[in-house]
C-alpha cells in the first residue's frame, strides 16, 4: 500500500495504492472516489469497512469529513504509536489496532481515554484539524502538551498526566483540563487545531 497526499495541509485528501487483492480499512463515508472495481464489504458494527483492490489493482481517495491536513504516518515494526481517538483515516491489514493496551490502561484507569494504541508495519493514514507539526524531545527533556492537539506519540517517549487546575473538570476521554508531560527522546505529532 502507498499513499499519496494532496491539497494539503487545508483539506487534505489522500490517495491510496492498492496491488491486486490487497485492502485498506476506512470509514465508508471518507470515500471521495475509487478506480473501477475496487470493492467494499463492512468490517465491523461500527461502520468501517475494508477497499479491496481488483487483481489488476486499483487505488482509493479518502476525505476526512473535516477540513485540516491528512499525514500518513509509517509505522516500522519496532515501534508502537498511541493515535488520538479520532485522527485514523485509514489503515492496512499490517497495522494493528491494539485494544487494549497496558501502557493506555494505566494512563487512563478503566476509562476508555482520548488516545488508541497502533504496531504493526505500513502507512497509519491520519486526519489532524489543522497541518500537522512536530514536536522533537531530546533525551532526558520533558515537554508539557495540550491533549487536545495531541495527535500521534511514539512508544519510545514516557508519557503522564496531570490535572491543569485539580479543581476544574477534566476528562481522560477528551483531555480536556489535563496536561500531557511527554518526556524524550522522541518526536511527538501535533494538530495546530484544538479537538473539540
Amino acid at each position: 500500500m502507498r499513499v499519496h497526499t494532496r491539497h494539503t495541509p487545508s483539506f487534505g485528501v489522500a490517495r491510496v495504492v492498492l496491488v491486486g487483492g490487497e485492502g485498506v480499512e476506512a470509514d465508508p463515508g471518507t470515500l471521495l472516489a475509487s478506480s473501477y472495481g475496487v470493492t467494499s464489504a463492512r468490517r465491523d458494527r461500527a461502520g468501517t469497512v475494508v477497499f479491496t483492490a481488483p487483481p489488476q489493482g486499483g487505488w482509493v481517495d479518502l476525505a476526512p469529513g473535516r477540513a485540516g491536513d491528512v499525514y500518513p504516518l509509517e509505522l516500522g515494526g519496532n515501534t508502537g504509536w498511541a493515535v488520538a481517538t479520532d485522527a485514523v483515516l485509514a489503515r492496512p491489514a499490517s497495522v494493528r489496532a491494539d485494544h487494549p493496551w497496558p501502557a493506555l490502561q494505566s494512563l487512563f484507569g478503566g476509562d476508555t481515554g482520548f488516545l488508541r494504541h497502533y504496531s504493526g508495519t505500513g502507512p497509519l493514514v491520519l486526519t489532524a484539524r489543522g497541518p500537522v507539526d512536530s514536536l522533537t524531545v531530546e533525551q532526558g527533556e520533558v515537554i508539557t502538551v495540550n491533549p487536545l492537539f495531541v495527535l500521534a506519540v511514539p512508544d519510545s517517549v514516557g508519557i503522564r498526566l496531570r490535572a491543569v487546575d485539580p479543581s476544574a473538570t477534566q476528562s481522560v476521554r477528551t483531555g480536556e483540563g489535563l496536561a500531557l508531560d511527554v518526556a524524550g527522546p522522541g518526536t511527538v505529532l501535533v494538530q495546530t487545531r484544538a479537538r473539540r
